[in-house]
């Protein structure tokens, strides 16, 4: 009797896992249903994030058949958006295009973030890839990162190097060329990458890696002198730029980059779907050159991949932080 009623129960369990099965299969079919928030947490039209994520939304809107609707939620290097994602419900209806400032760098300069990325977001297509580039004013004497050195060893505590903020990728870019070379540079945090590249331009500061995106036209206009470029390869960009690896400092390697994610817990069949969805939008060719015509090289990496290449950051950016011991309130 007690056998039957084990057996009973355990065919119970199962006929319930099937449905559930069933039951979220059926979901991710439908989904979705209704308008998604697509959140992107920087202000509209001031970063390739907002660019890229309203190019996505506009091709997820037209595959899936209901509106993607960006909403910008900025605030605090990013962080505030972020949080509001990670505290979604996991129904695939809001999502977030994330970057590696709020994801990879923010949990470790900001004490009492309210959430964890890791385990609180679930990564789905990282779709782009933001080259950056340590640039210096069109006068300089440095062509190269020895000159740089060189300079700034002559003249220690004398050249300043920009930033758009305390925490950012560009204010620990500076720091990896301090850890790196042993270079005395003062550290120079402006509010957004605009003031920091018109500084730089005047000459009131000296260096600055940005993502190459945000100062390119000023490049190419003779305004800036991109000295090195921050990544394992160089970019089609500035072919003519070496990277920083080519230059002797191969640990010198900060880029940016942009990926759609989801609250943890989004049933996976919806996190597939919209995978494929952004596959297929990346495998077009006028899409691709939207994302480089915008200063960005397109990638489609699935969220294993993704997933591992988030630990990675996270991994690399907290050792940056500490050795620099940054913090921000």
């Amino acid at each position: 009797m007690r056998s039957n009623a084990m057996n009973s129960a355990a065919r119970a369990l199962c006929i319930a896992g099937l449905l559930v099965t069933a039951a979220l299969s059926a979901t991710a079919q439908d989904y979705p249903t209704k308008p998604v928030r697509l959140i992107v947490p920087f202000p509209p039209g001031a970063s390739t994030n907002d660019v890229l994520g309203r190019l996505i939304a506009q091709r997820l809107s037209e595959s899936m058949g209901q509106q993607f609707v960006v909403e910008n939620r900025p605030g605090a290097g990013g962080t505030i958006g972020t949080e509001m994602v990670a505290k979604a419900p996991p129904d695939g209806y809001t999502l977030l295009i994330g970057t590696n400032g709020p994801i990879a760098i923010g949990p470790h300069v900001y004490p009492k973030l309210g959430y964890d990325p890791l385990k609180d977001l679930d990564p789905v297509n990282l779709f782009a890839m933001v080259p950056y580039a340590i640039v210096v004013n069109a006068t300089s004497k440095a062509n190269n990162l020895q000159d740089l050195i060189a300079m700034a060893k002559a003249s220690p505590g004398q050249l300043a190097y920009a930033s758009s903020g305390n925490g950012s990728p560009a204010h620990l870019c500076g720091e990896l060329l301090r850890g790196q070379t042993g270079i005395d540079i003062v550290h120079v945090p402006y509010k957004g990458g605009a003031p920091a590249a018109t500084d730089l331009q005047a000459n009131q500061v000296h260096i600055y890696c940005p993502g190459l995106a945000s100062v390119l036209p000023l490049i190419q206009s003779g305004k800036l002198k991109a000295i090195a470029v921050t990544m394992p390869k160089r970019t089609p960009f500035l072919p003519e730029v070496t990277t920083s690896g080519e230059q002797g400092l191969a640990g010198l390697d900060v880029n940016s980059w942009v990926g759609l994610m989801a609250p943890a817990g989004t049933p996976r069949a919806i996190v597939n779907k919209l995978n494929q969805e952004i596959a297929k939008a990346l495998a077009r060719p006028e899409v691709r050159l939207t994302i480089e015509r915008n200063g960005a090289e397109p990638v489609a990496v699935g969220p294993a991949d993704f997933s591992r290449f988030l630990a990675a950051e996270s991994i690399k950016w907290g050792a940056v932080v500490r050795r620099a011991n940054v913090k921000v309130d």
